[in-house]
């Protein structure tokens, strides 16, 4: 396999490394070849990650996340405030699951230091760190860096995307309670109901709850909290959510507040009767990708008003086949087949107190897919359902952490490509995995990083894309503010969402 030499800062290298007396030698296919042990230069697995560093140190996030965790360790013997959280940020972006794999970030002795970190802490320091912080004082401490994150972006129109998930418990942790659990019934679990800026798909809040408190009837004290949070110039233009957010005590309350909403419904008796008498009338108008709509109006059991409901139908192709997963352990293909006299729809109903065209609320509809990705990315992905403790508080901690590690993330990407959203799947072997060993000579350190060929090139237009606005912003904007330098690259990394325009950090009062 081909394999690039990159270098953070070209240097010689100077006197060859001194190895371990040990070697041996390998009879291979081609030719034998001689090993030796270095154990003097120091290598990491996360090669790249030096940049992600610098993108933290330039918009002081990372800073000012460490000096305004609410964790106090008095004992001489206790892991530094630094060394703890530093230790979260390189277990989440690695994509471990458990603390237990905290123990893996050990070997590396490259990137910690870059961090600012004296040393790697283990897992069950972390545990003990995460337990004193309590959650009074914790989750505040989270939602504002969130809202740091998220905050200068709410001045444009934007569309507040709500969705729930759960995690599956296998030990007798707090709030460990049977609710729904599709795929393994019965089985204990968490409930995350979160809120997210769906075009950007970053997360603005997210709540753990026990188990069997996963229906919106839990979820909407969150909701409430988070938009009286927001403010009315921030709130969202608007919500959008699945068949469980169409309920009367979410739209009744929408509307006293002005908020517009998109919700699917359930398919009850009285919206099949309602589909129905639709079916059977052929003006039925275009709603984009083979999608027909049609428009009525019901007032459901419950309900306090008659709503405006868009029905939507989509015609099958003939040829379909029916998984059976009845025995998880082997599942059945089944084919059916439909005769040529016969039609078969895939249908849908949505509620909304927008005025616009069918075309224009299926698309936004649609646009809800993107969302969904999201939830599926942070789950397994970014080890949303991993880092369990026996309390609730410590689980909520580092949903809250995760959730802010994964938005830094996000936005990082988006100055290597603004135009696209990039899961952590494909970003993060292509901008953080690379063997890279440090070298110094002189005073001078170098990181020579080994990608491979496939993806070489790739990684190299994205980082000297990010590298360059870096660089460009240490030189030129030395004057500036963490919060000022953390607006240009929001505006940076957000251009195509912004079409071009600078966010303008707040005005600051002069001191009398």
């Amino acid at each position: 396999m081909q394999t690039e030499e990159q270098s953070i800062v070209v240097h010689p290298a100077g006197e060859q490394p001194v190895v371990e007396a040990v070697s041996a030698i390998a009879d291979t296919f081609a030719g034998r070849i001689h090993v030796e042990w270095d154990a003097t230069a120091p290598v990491t697995p996360f090669g790249q990650l030096p940049f992600f560093i610098d993108y933290l140190k330039q918009a002081g996030l990372f800073d000012s996340w460490v000096v305004d965790c609410p964790l106090s360790l008095t004992s001489p013997n206790a892991p530094k405030k630094r060394d703890l959280l530093g230790t979260v940020l390189l277990s989440v972006l690695a994509g471990h699951r458990r603390y237990a794999h905290i123990t893996a970030l050990r070997c590396d002795p490259v990137n910690p230091p870059l961090l600012g970190m004296g040393k790697v802490c283990s897992e069950d320091s972390v545990r003990r760190g995460l337990a004193t912080i309590g959650e009074a004082k914790g989750l505040p401490w989270l939602q504002n860096h969130l809202d740091y994150c998220t905050t200068p972006l709410l001045s444009e129109p934007w569309v507040l995307d709500m969705d729930s998930t759960v995690k599956t418990l296998y030990g007798s942790q707090e709030g460990a309670e049977v609710g729904y659990n599709p795929h393994k019934p019965g089985r204990p679990s968490h409930a995350y109901h979160t809120y997210m800026l769906s075009s950007l798909r970053l997360v603005l809040r997210v709540d753990v709850l026990p188990g069997d408190e996963y229906n919106v009837a839990n979820a909407t004290d969150g909701l409430w909290t988070l938009l009286d949070h927001l403010g009315p110039a921030r709130r969202p233009a608007l919500l959008r959510g699945d068949k469980s957010w169409g309920i009367e005590r979410v739209m009744a309350r929408a509307e006293q507040k002005g908020l517009a909403y998109l919700f699917r419904l359930r398919m009850t008796a009285t919206v099949r009767r309602s589909l129905d008498r639709a079916m059977q009338q052929s003006d039925w108008a275009d709603a984009g990708q083979g999608w027909q709509g049609k428009e009525t109006t019901l007032r459901l059991q419950g309900w306090s008003r008659q709503r405006r409901i868009i029905l939507l139908r989509r015609k099958l192709a003939r040829d379909l086949a029916i998984t059976d997963h009845t025995n998880p352990a082997q599942p059945r293909l089944g084919f059916t087949e439909v005769g040529p006299d016969q039609q078969l729809w895939e249908y849908a109903a949505l509620v909304t107190s927008l005025d616009s065209e069918i075309l224009t609320l299926g698309q936004l509809y649609r646009d809800r897919a993107d969302s969904e990705n999201v939830f599926d990315e942070l789950k397994n992905q970014w080890g949303w359902g991993g880092f369990t403790t026996q309390d609730l508080t410590r689980c909520r901690l580092l949903a809250g952490t995760v959730a802010l590690v994964y938005n830094w993330w996000n936005l990082f990407t988006r100055l290597a490509d603004p135009e696209h959203h990039r899961e952590a799947i494909t970003s993060r072997p292509l901008l953080l995995s690379a063997i890279a060993r440090r070298t110094q000579h002189a005073g001078q350190v170098t990181l020579t990083i080994s990608s491979t060929h496939g993806m070489r090139d790739k990684a190299r237009r994205a980082y000297v894309r990010i590298a360059g606005f870096l660089a460009e912003l240490r030189e030129n904007a030395e004057q500036l503010g963490p919060l000022e330098k953390w607006y240009r690259i929001l505006s940076e990394a957000l251009r195509h969402f912004l079409h071009g325009r600078q966010l303008q950090p707040p005005l600051r009062l002069s001191p009398a």
